[in-house]
């Protein structure tokens, strides 16, 4: 008799007298176990290095915006300075959104370092401490799957790593180009500003004015500050070793 389209697909009919599919088998031994553990350690691999690929894309893509947005600012005294700080706003952009990124690879790095440590580490050179459930937090993570880190921390994380050193940067070109009359247009070509009051008059911008634009940069940059010193208690995988992204 023919086989129909659902038969060739393998889906069977409700009313069908034949017997259901049955699930995949599991490790029956040691070697099937062994060699399950192994694929899976590279699938997680393979997750993880997805997701640290598109961390570094938005760290290159933030670098590239700052180098070229400074390039412009400082090139010419026709430049306004609001050009560095459309580059803070864009950097930030990026941080956001790598936060989120950092979250879903913390996941699949967490995996990897609990199958190192527990089962490849001790399998090449065994240690009493190793603990018996370790595989229940795995297990745990695949059939519901959550993120090990909240947000901000993610953020903090990624402000400490990377990008603080890019809003230091940008912060001192602007402040390089508000208080140099040679970067300004139409003020007289020397070095530095005379006063004070002349670096609150260059920071104007459009119909805001230069000391709520100071203030508000200044109290950003005292916020990253705090971001990077704060450092919350970590008890999974940051507990162990150095070698972190």
């Amino acid at each position: 008799m023919e086989r129909t389209a659902q038969e060739k697909a393998g889906i069977l009919p409700l009313d069908s007298d034949r017997p259901a599919r049955l699930a995949p088998a599991l490790p029956a031994n040691s070697a099937e176990k062994a060699n399950m553990i192994i694929h899976y350690y590279r699938g997680e691999i393979g997750r993880m290095t997805s997701w640290r690929d598109r961390i570094d894309r938005t760290s290159n893509w933030s670098m590239t915006v700052v180098a070229g947005l400074l390039s412009v600012s400082l090139s010419t005294p026709t430049s306004h300075h609001g050009v560095v700080l459309f580059a803070m706003l864009l950097i930030s952009v990026f941080l956001l959104i790598e936060a989120r990124r950092y979250r879903f690879f913390d996941v699949y790095r967490a995996r990897v370092r609990q199958l190192e440590r527990h089962y490849f580490a001790q399998a090449l050179f065994p240690q009493a401490e190793l603990k018996p459930d370790w595989a229940e937090a795995i297990a745990a993570s695949l059939r519901k799957p959550v993120f090990l880190i909240s947000y901000r921390a993610a953020l903090f994380r990624r402000i400490r790593r990377n990008y603080g050193w890019m809003y230091l940067i940008l912060l001192l070109a602007w402040a390089l180009k508000i208080s140099s009359p040679k970067l300004q247009q139409g003020e007289a070509p020397v070095e530095f500003v005379g006063s004070f009051w002349q670096v609150i008059g260059n920071a104007d911008l459009g119909p805001l004015p230069g000391g709520f634009v100071l203030a508000l940069v200044c109290a950003f940059h005292v916020a990253l500050l705090l971001a990077c010193l704060h450092r919350e208690p970590d008890d999974g995988e940051f507990a162990h070793g150095e070698v972190h992204v």
